[in-house]
């Protein structure tokens, strides 16, 4: 269906501005759904009496925000919305599951392993002791978001086959452990050309980062987490108060 648009010519804001920001709203309520092919740029720019360049500008810009997707004779198609979290103390799977979204996991690496001095650091523990290492993809209506490694001690580590029908911290709560606090530092940096491969991106594409320690209500520390999420699909979100 032909998106149906308004354009305020009298107003000061921009023709193309106005053109991305009711794409945009069409694809967020729905309107337009994820795998929708969206409307030839000629077609549109005639059909809304616009200049090609001012059509372009509007699509690009939808496109920059990861709403819209250019494939090669395929054409313009709408893709997920992103996934907004709030940087609360919550599960990536939970906030998924929550928002109305399908979350899915696929267990990439499963291992046991002496302790290395930097996550023995993180996790209070002595160096050389055992660990459990898990990798896991986690995806979101089968669209790749997020690669996860998570460090736990190995009498708190949930079995394998768990962690491919619930969330880490589901499975902890399930064993009796309650995370209470947590130290998190949110970064970012360029895809792996493993990581590319995996989240359907290209090498170098920025991915935003989360480091996290975990602590139950003794203050012990029960997990620590280093994930990787597309920047394309995914944003945190966080409110600041003036005090």
């Amino acid at each position: 269906m032909p998106l149906d648009v308004e354009l305020d010519r009298s107003s000061p804001v921009p023709l193309y501005y106005q053109l991305s920001q009711a794409i945009e709203s069409a694809i967020r309520s729905g309107d337009l759904a994820p795998g929708d092919r969206f409307e030839n740029e000629l077609a549109l720019a005639k059909r809304l009496t616009l200049s090609r360049p001012t059509t372009r500008r509007a699509i690009q810009e939808v496109v920059d925000k990861g709403l819209l997707v250019r494939k090669r004779g395929v054409g313009t198609q709408v893709v997920q919305n992103p996934v907004h979290r709030r940087v609360e103390l919550t599960s990536l799977f939970d906030d998924l599951a929550r928002g109305g979204q399908e979350p899915s996991t696929q267990l990439l690496e499963y291992s046991t392993a002496p302790v290395d001095d930097e996550i023995a650091t993180q996790l209070n523990l002595d160096s050389g002791q055992e660990i459990v290492m898990i990798r896991r993809l986690r995806c979101a209506n089968d669209e790749p978001l997020a690669v996860m490694t998570n460090y736990l001690p190995v009498e708190l580590a949930p079995e394998a086959d768990e962690l491919e029908s619930s969330g880490l911290y589901q499975a902890l709560r399930a064993r009796g452990v309650h995370i209470r606090l947590a130290r998190q530092r949110i970064g970012a940096r360029p895809a792996s050309r493993a990581e590319a491969r995996l989240l359907d991106e290209k090498v170098g594409a920025p991915l935003l980062t989360m480091e996290r320690t975990a602590f139950d209500d003794t203050g012990k520390a029960v997990e620590y987490g280093s994930h990787g999420y597309r920047a394309s699909r995914y944003y945190f979100e966080t409110t600041l108060v003036d005090r």
